[in-house]
């Protein structure tokens, strides 16, 4: 009685096709430049993200915007007009606000706003040493008081106050440095240019226009 013997042969792949050793090389060293390769894709997704945020970061943060001054509403105490000397004498409370949209605070120096009649000084009022804060208005409360004592006569006074509407003007100039992320420092100079009109007959401001 012939012996049954059970021979163990490898199971051949479903495809027909054996793969080399060789072809298992070719397919590691693909996966590791296609590893590579993405790995290079996201450093460069990374890199230019950085750049927009950089490039955004100095268009809005780091740039550096002239502050704006202007008064505020005016407030009439008192209004006393002779068209026929002419003269006018007012005192008022306004204020001068020191609008600071930087991301920074900004810092000025002690100042002068002019009241103005067609170009002669009527009046002066001091602007303190102080700080508007960051992207916010510093406010400063002044008292006025405006007289013509320094001007020569002037027919167009009178008439101006006849009519009963007197146009002023207020012009003063800053001077200060805007300071950004504790580093950078620039300096800034914030001009005031306003012109008002009083209305005589109720004795208050009917206009009030600053650039």
């Amino acid at each position: 009685m012939s012996e049954n013997t059970n021979h163990a042969y490898p199971l051949a792949p479903a495809n027909g096709y054996t793969r080399s050793d060789g072809e298992s090389l070719v397919s590691e060293d693909e996966l590791k430049r296609q590893k590579r390769m993405k790995l290079f894709m996201y450093i460069g997704i990374f890199i230019v993200f950085q750049i927009i945020v950089m490039t955004v970061f100095g268009l809005t943060v780091m740039k550096v915007k002239t502050p704006k001054v202007r008064l505020g509403q005016i407030n009439v105490k008192s209004f006393n007009s002779v068209p026929t000397t002419p003269s006018f004498d007012t005192t008022f409370t306004t204020q001068i606000r020191v609008k600071n949209t930087n991301w920074g605070p900004y810092k000025f120096d002690a100042s002068t706003a002019t009241f103005m009649y067609q170009g002669v000084a009527v009046g002066q009022v001091s602007i303190p040493k102080s700080k508007a804060g960051m992207r916010s208005t510093k406010k400063i409360n002044v008292a006025v008081s405006l007289n013509t004592d320094g001007i020569p006569s002037s027919s167009t006074l009178g008439s101006e106050l006849n009519s009963e509407i007197l146009t002023l003007t207020s012009q003063a100039k800053l001077t200060g440095k805007v300071e950004l992320m504790l580093i950078m420092k620039k300096k800034k100079a914030a001009n005031m240019d306003c012109t008002m009109a009083f209305d005589l007959s109720t004795k208050m401001v009917k206009s009030l226009q600053c650039k």
